[in-house]
């Protein structure tokens, strides 16, 4: 794994370029550990997700998984020592910039994240059903929640990739630019996110979370229930006005 923390960003890369970031059980443990470190970190209010090129994750490393199957094991009982449980479970938002190929536990890393961006040369596939295991990092949930349902089983059942543009025409990456452009751009979006109010910031993605398992009536009574218990300090809106409005305009 690779760290760069920089203005309450923390930039965490998956770093074994030679296997295409492939999800070996060291990997595995590596990951969960950095990321929860950036939860715990209160010098970071955002971390981007990354690979180092050409891939973002080829998902388990088919290699160790065709001896000891052992990264199918590699958190044991314990909720924090998988990556995509350390993602599922992390209090601040995750950008996934995505760089190369995602694939089947690596989608899965993606889909975990709060949003996407993407490199023109990104790919996104479900390969579970090709190699001959069952997801476990949250595939049959989120993939259908990122492009519906039958594109989603559509995707799972027959292995096939989509391309960087048809993931945005379809609501799964936010972003599409060109490769050299993917870390500025997740850059800016995170550094708007930091320029925010950091506690509305982390009980919005919070709310965004617990509403989505919920019916529509009860996510709504939710979101009022939670206005309710935050409330509003007027002299701390007025304390930001200014700011508000200016940025507001630079944005219209």
């Amino acid at each position: 794994m690779l760290v760069e923390t920089a203005e309450r960003v923390s930039v965490v890369t998956l770093n074994r370029p030679e296997a295409r970031n492939a999800l070996s059980s060291a990997l595995q443990r590596a990951a969960a550990k950095t990321l929860n470190a950036a939860a715990d970190d209160d010098g970071v209010d955002v971390i981007i997700l990354t690979g180092a090129d050409p891939a973002f994750c080829a998902g388990l490393d088919l290699r160790e998984l065709g001896s000891t199957a052992e990264n199918l094991r590699a958190g044991g009982d314990d909720p924090a020592s998988t990556p995509w449980s350390a993602l599922w479970r992390m209090p601040k938002p995750v950008i996934g910039a995505i760089n190369g190929p995602a694939v089947t536990g690596g989608f899965e890393l993606a889909l975990a994240c709060d949003f996407l961006v993407a490199s023109d040369r990104a790919t996104f596939g479900d390969t579970h059903g090709r190699v001959g295991v069952m997801p476990a990092g949250g595939m049959s949930v989120f993939l259908p929640q990122a492009v519906g349902l039958r594109k989603a089983k559509e995707m799972s059942l027959t292995g096939n990739f989509l391309d960087a543009d048809e993931a945005h025409r379809l609501g799964l990456a936010n972003h599409v630019v060109a490769h050299d452009e993917l870390l500025p751009t997740a850059r800016r979006l995170a550094a708007d996110i930091v320029a925010n109010d950091q506690q509305i910031v982390q009980n919005l993605k919070r709310l965004y979370g617990d509403g989505s398992r919920l019916a529509v009536g009860d996510a709504l009574a939710l979101e009022q229930e939670r206005a309710r218990a935050w409330g509003v300090d007027p002299a701390e809106v007025e304390g930001r006005r200014a700011a508000i409005v200016q940025r507001g305009r630079s944005q219209q």
